[in-house]
């Protein structure tokens, strides 16, 4: 009598366990893919934020007296910002939504006084 030969190639099992760990380590790749977009789209909206709140901060004085006080508005897509002025200190409070949460960034600077001198 011949032994018999067993037969070459994979069993059930082994291409079960295969195909499980193809599918965790696809879910992994997955998931870090999505933070990556989710972190492109919140840089992107610091960004923006910060470009509009800068030029909020530059025309301090400049369209308007740089006199203490408060002042607000939205720009955009619900960006909303606050302008405070206290003794020559503009700052800029920017907030926004992002998902369930809001995001905001506070931008501040000093501006010196610039007199005229007579001739």
């Amino acid at each position: 009598m011949c032994p018999r030969q067993r037969s070459r190639g994979y069993t059930l099992v082994e291409v079960l366990v295969a195909f499980m760990i193809m599918a965790l380590a696809l879910t992994v790749l997955l998931r870090i893919f999505s933070n990556g977009v989710r972190s492109v789209a919140v840089s992107s909206d610091y960004a923006q934020a910060v470009l509009i709140g800068e030029s909020r901060l530059a025309t301090a004085g400049v369209d308007d007296m740089l006199a203490p006080g408060e002042t607000s508005g939205v720009d955009g897509r619900d960006f909303s910002w606050t302008r405070r002025v206290v003794e020559y200190q503009p700052a800029v409070d920017y907030t926004w939504p992002n998902g369930d949460k809001k995001r905001s960034i506070d931008l501040s600077t000093v501006k010196l006084l610039h007199e005229k001198r007579g001739s």
